[in-house]
């Protein structure tokens, strides 16, 4: 991994991993996975284990259930397991603790698995942009907030008339949010944002960036006025990588080949592609497409190699990035981390326990709530 190609947040990242103790350090990837399994036996029905798509596969092999945001946030909400291991990154254990029931505890392997794009809008942040807004004499705002967030987040939106989307249901929600006011502040992901609203149909000059750094967004009060939609300056360090020249590189090596990319990616580089969606959808595409059938893949890496693995050889998939695009704050969850936490329950010490505090957790729910009834 290049480092000069690193975000400022994936290298504050990086020099913050959790350190283990010694003796889970350095173990052969036998005795790791011989262990896991006998300690995620003897725990039985007292656990369950959630790994996002992204998740590395040495530890998502060990997952009860896999998928994208929604899809686990549904199973989280689900669940009735003592102790409820999450293999992702921090939010979505803050969302999964949210969603969870009473005697339920919620883990991270890693406490350092966070999400550089949830870093990038920060509470005081968003009570500045709401409070400069109502100066510019703008209301009848809804805040929208991509899962990609905090659970401090979650809860603005929650009080505010607000709700939480994600990749696969972001059109569903930004009509609700629509019907309840005449503008929308989508956050922390811009590119979602204007995405998902320019496929339903709302004209790029309806839209404007908010810069959480700047005095008023750095918008005059007419930009703001006009804008059906307010984007929060914000980006996925992994996706906003793929571009349109990578597009038209792979167009000229397969010309028959097909282009599916994930709405975190720039507008641009969507606009470019066969098709964009969820990391559900984009799973389904390949899958149901017709044997002999090539594809390039935006998204990041660990899904696309275990894509192509399963679809081969009736199917080709491969990166759209040759250097490949990782995650690396996902990429922090290791077996050893999962080894640890999950001996730690059988020895009676829950180890990392997520709690998100009240009244964070109930306007959280709220806003998750609203989403997953639209769901």
């Amino acid at each position: 991994m290049d480092i000069q190609l690193l975000t400022r947040y994936e290298k504050t990242a990086l020099a913050e991993r959790q350190p283990l103790p010694e003796a889970y350090l350095r173990l052969p990837d036998e005795e790791l996975d011989v262990r896991i399994a006998g300690a995620r036996a003897a725990l039985g029905s007292r656990v369950v284990i959630l790994g996002h798509h992204y998740q590395r596969d040495e530890v998502i092999k060990f997952a009860d259930a896999t998928g994208d945001s929604l899809r686990l946030a549904q199973r989280a909400a689900s669940q009735h397991a003592e102790n409820v291991i999450f293999c992702g990154v921090h939010f979505m254990a803050e969302s999964a603790d949210v969603l969870t029931g009473p005697g339920q505890a919620v883990i991270l392997p890693d406490l350092a698995a966070g999400c550089s794009m949830a870093d990038m809008a920060a509470l005081d942040q968003l009570e500045t942009c709401w409070d400069e807004l109502h100066l510019l004499g703008i209301t009848g705002v809804i805040p929208v907030t991509y899962i990609n967030s905090t659970a401090a987040i979650k809860a603005f939106c929650g009080e505010h008339d607000g709700l939480v989307c994600t990749s696969s249901n972001a059109a569903r929600v930004m009509a609700r949010a629509w019907e309840h006011g005449r503008q929308v502040l989508m956050l922390p992901d811009q590119h979602l944002g204007r995405n998902t609203a320019f496929e339903m149909g709302v004209p790029l000059d309806r839209m404007a960036v908010w810069d959480p750094d700047l005095p008023f967004g750095g918008l005059t009060v007419e930009q703001a006025r006009a804008a059906r939609l307010l984007l929060w300056k914000g980006h996925c360090s992994v996706h906003t990588r793929f571009s349109v020249q990578q597009i038209a590189a792979f167009r000229q090596a397969h010309p028959h080949g097909r282009v599916i990319v994930h709405p975190e990616c720039t507008w641009d580089v969507v606009q470019a592609a066969d098709e964009s969606g969820s990391t559900d959808r984009i799973i389904r595409a390949v899958r149901a497409s017709p044997e002999g059938s090539v594809w390039a893949v935006g998204t990041e890496i660990h899904l696309v190699n275990r894509l192509a693995r399963e679809v081969a050889p009736e199917r080709t998939v491969m990166t759209l990035d040759s250097v490949g695009c990782l995650c690396s704050t996902m990429f922090r969850v290791s077996p050893n981390h999962l080894l640890w936490v999950l001996e730690g329950l059988i020895d009676g010490q829950v180890h990392n326990q997520i709690t998100v505090p009240e009244p964070t957790r109930t306007w959280a729910r709220v806003a998750l709530d609203r989403m997953l009834a639209l769901a």
